[in-house]
């Protein structure tokens, strides 16, 4: 890279592509070269026409050439320190901006939602540098801001993670997550088949002693309100079974704990199901838990409604066992259609009637006493006998 030789900040600066920047995107070579400015900077520039490419406006998508002159408008100005203290930016490298790129499914003015993999955590911690947070400066796009995580996903759970793309619609998905008016979908593979197919587990938890937080248990004393719907979406015999989950509450490891306690821990998860967690074979050894779909009102009005496919080692398990991916999509209760209420009414209705009748008979058959002509009769049910048809009133036939 070469530069004019000027050196007021106020003026505009030239650049030479050399041989190594040769075909890479224009943003790319910012990154490279000018890692202080931002992505939302660079497109500014861009749409404002100041940044140029042998005196062409460029945009930062466009490939440039070894040879072809840059130009890149003054410096951006210090802002006061404000007395709030200042995030460190880390500039990130190509693989990194690819990676969180490719994860994107939605985008749109005010969300951005990404299908998280397995094995890399929502944000990070003591020991844990790598992560989904850390890579959102690559996620600005046409704005000056970086996006903002509104939930979480565990580290090797994968799938739908919504990101808000301003203060006020991280105000307002916050809200719908607290209020539970959003719904979020999983799906997991577990070990063995539940005995009921449409159950609700309620099992309050709290974090174990002796864990430093890192693992919860359910705790009927102190623990705090959990549930959790489960749904067998499909059987493999005995072994297993593919199930869908909605949290009704959003405790730590709450799908994960509930299905455990209940006997049939998810498929991978060694921390809450121990050995008894793997399936042997072919099957992967990764955890076997996918969120699948959010479905959330937008700031605008409408409902954001976003799926997220599974990864490979899920798809190849659904496979293995014989399961059938058309099958998956189970209707939530609010997209059921509802019948009218003169419907539901009469139904109930004739269901009170034929209880009623049922126990009547269930008197009738105890008056005739055990008798076999008794019991003959109200097996036959002839007209106007205890069991049948009530008789014909008014005169007998001539």
């Amino acid at each position: 890279m070469s530069m004019n030789k000027s050196t007021d900040p106020t003026a505009v600066r030239q650049f030479r592509v050399h041989a190594d920047d040769d075909g890479i995107r224009l943003d790319r070579w910012f990154k490279r070269h000018m890692p202080d400015v931002s992505f939302a900077i660079v497109s500014r520039w861009a749409r404002t026409g100041q940044l140029r490419v042998d005196g062409a406006r460029a945009t930062p998508g466009d490939r440039i050439e070894e040879g072809q002159t840059i130009r890149v408008p003054p410096a951006e100005p210090v802002k006061v320190a404000t007395g709030k203290p200042v995030r460190q930016r880390v500039p990130l490298t190509d693989e990194q901006t690819d990676l969180i790129q490719s994860m994107v499914i939605h985008r749109d003015a005010q969300a951005i939602v990404i299908n998280k993999p397995p094995g890399i955590a929502t944000q990070g911690g003591t020991k844990t540098h790598e992560h989904i947070d850390g890579l959102l400066d690559a996620l600005e796009y046409e704005r000056e801001d970086r996006p903002r995580l509104v939930h979480r996903l565990d580290k090797d759970t994968s799938g739908a993670l919504l990101l808000a793309r301003s203060a006020k619609s991280a105000a307002h998905f916050a809200k719908s997550f607290s209020s539970r008016t959003a719904r979020k979908v999983y799906w997991a593979v577990i070990m063995g088949v539940p005995s009921v197919n449409d159950g609700m587990i309620e099992l309050p938890l709290a974090k174990q002693p002796g864990t430093g937080g890192e693992k919860m248990h359910v705790d009927e004393k102190e623990g705090a309100p959990a549930r959790t719907r489960y749904r067998v979406i499909e059987r493999a015999g005995n072994r297993a079974a593919w199930v869908e989950l909605q949290p009704f509450t959003g405790r730590t490891h709450q799908l994960r704990v509930h299905m455990a306690a209940i006997g049939h821990p998810i498929v991978g998860d060694g921390k809450y199901g121990g050995k008894e967690a793997f399936l042997t074979g072919t099957i992967s050894r990764k955890m076997h838990l996918h969120a699948r779909r959010i479905r959330i009102d937008h700031p605008d009005g409408s409902p954001l409604d976003i799926r997220a496919e599974p990864p490979r080692h899920f798809l190849e398990t659904l496979a293995d066992l014989g399961f059938d991916l058309e099958i998956g999509e189970l209707p939530l209760d609010e997209e059921l259609p509802k019948a009218p209420k003169k419907l539901v009414e009469k139904q109930q209705a004739k269901a009170h009637a034929k209880q009623y009748r049922k126990e009547r008979r269930g008197e009738r058959r105890g008056r005739a006493g055990g008798s076999p002509s008794g019991r003959s009769r109200s097996a036959a049910a002839p007209s106007g006998k205890p069991g049948g048809k009530p008789a014909r009133k008014g005169p007998p036939k001539k």
